[in-house]
């Protein structure tokens, strides 16, 4: 009887706790404003802060891994998004996206770095042109490889794709590696070692590479992940890993904060690499769109775009906020590269062939033995 007594009471207090969150919920009248993210990419109290300066809002925040895992569940209702560019230039494709309102966003309009206006998002130059109608930048970075100097060695000054990327096809570093559980990343590594544009749909390249990311998984060994590599180059678990420009500052903060220094944590980029921007936008179907704009504009607020960029560790596009920035920092050319390293990398473009060609590459990787 005891027990039947204590699943009466449970179900009881089941039963209290969810009529208490209903009631507070319909006592709670202001706007949802639904906000679909990265995960680990925004500072901890950011949503408490828009909330406290626009109280007429209760916000639902929700995470992601990969512009691939985002885009199936594009069919639920966001009010604002943060898609990397090329996946940004699909969706303005698709209609997937709608036009933003830039009167509505006068922090952007002021603190925006006018290279934005000038960058190539797609090689369709039409559709480039379209992009910051219906996207702003949030954060940007590039793709190379953090390593353990300790146990991995890379010539002093080189930007050889296939000397850096080298390191992690290299038989004698199995079981140590890490991987982007990503296909552009992933793929594009692959392309870049090989000396091929990471936009290629040449299918002798793409047949190469793909075969060079199965061999790698079969003899290799990588640790395929994304938010995960970064605890496991932490702790010198991997050796090296593909990592975007972010991740490597996030990793040397968690040394210094852990007192380790038993891990010499490197970052490296390779020329032909990618380089990418991950942008606000506002779905087509979403319920709120003045506080999209709301949203997007707070973000550009340099005190909030500052605590953003130092808690992500990426590359802020607000020239207010880079000017606060600690100066080892914003004189970081692999975090934020000169006109003459931009100009060696490439952003992905984005078609529907493209996307299913690469897709269907990917999948075969992650099925091979």
């Amino acid at each position: 009887m005891k027990n039947a007594r204590k699943i009466v009471s449970g179900v009881l207090s089941a039963a209290f706790i969810a009529m208490t969150m209903m009631s507070a919920t319909a006592c709670d009248d202001r706007q949802e404003l639904i906000i679909y993210n990265w995960g680990e990419y925004i500072a901890e109290d950011t949503i408490a802060k828009f909330e406290a300066a626009y109280p007429q809002y209760r916000v639902i925040y929700r995470t992601f891994e990969t512009n691939e895992t985002m885009y199936p569940n594009l069919d639920n209702t966001y009010d604002v998004i943060i898609p990397s560019e090329y996946m940004v230039c699909r969706l303005i494709n698709e209609e997937r996206i709608q036009p933003l309102d830039w009167s509505l966003l006068p922090n952007v309009t002021e603190n925006m770095d006018p290279m934005f206006n000038t960058m190539t998002y797609s090689d369709d130059q039409d559709l480039s042109d379209e992009v910051l109608d219906y996207a702003v930048p949030y954060l940007y970075c590039t793709v190379g490889l953090v390593y353990d100097a300790n146990r991995i060695t890379i010539p002093e000054g080189t930007t050889d794709p296939e000397v850096i990327w080298g390191t992690v096809f290299d038989e004698a570093n199995a079981g140590t590696i890490g991987m982007y559980d990503s296909m552009r990343e992933s793929i594009g590594v692959a392309l870049n070692y090989l000396g091929y544009s990471i936009n290629t749909m040449d299918e002798n390249e793409l047949a190469e590479a793909m075969q060079l990311l199965i061999d790698q998984k079969s003899l290799i060994n990588p640790t395929y992940g994304v938010d995960n590599l970064k605890d496991k180059m932490v702790s010198g678990e991997l050796a090296a890993s593909v990592a975007w420009s972010g991740d490597h500052i996030v990793m040397l903060d968690r040394l210094e904060e852990l007192g380790k220094d038993d891990v010499d944590l490197r970052f490296v980029l390779p020329e032909g690499s990618n380089w990418s921007v991950d942008m606000m936008c506002i779905p087509t179907n979403a319920a709120n769109y003045e506080g999209a704009h709301d949203f997007i504009n707070f973000m550009y607020e340099p005190d909030i775009a500052l605590e953003n960029c130092e808690y992500v560790g990426y590359s802020t596009p607000n020239v207010a906020a880079k000017a606060m920035l600690d100066p080892e920092v914003s004189g970081n050319v692999y975090y934020y590269p000169t006109e003459e390293i931009f100009s060696t990398l490439e952003v992905y473009y984005s078609s529907s062939a493209i996307e299913e060609r690469y897709a269907e590459i990917w999948n075969t990787v992650k099925a091979s033995a």
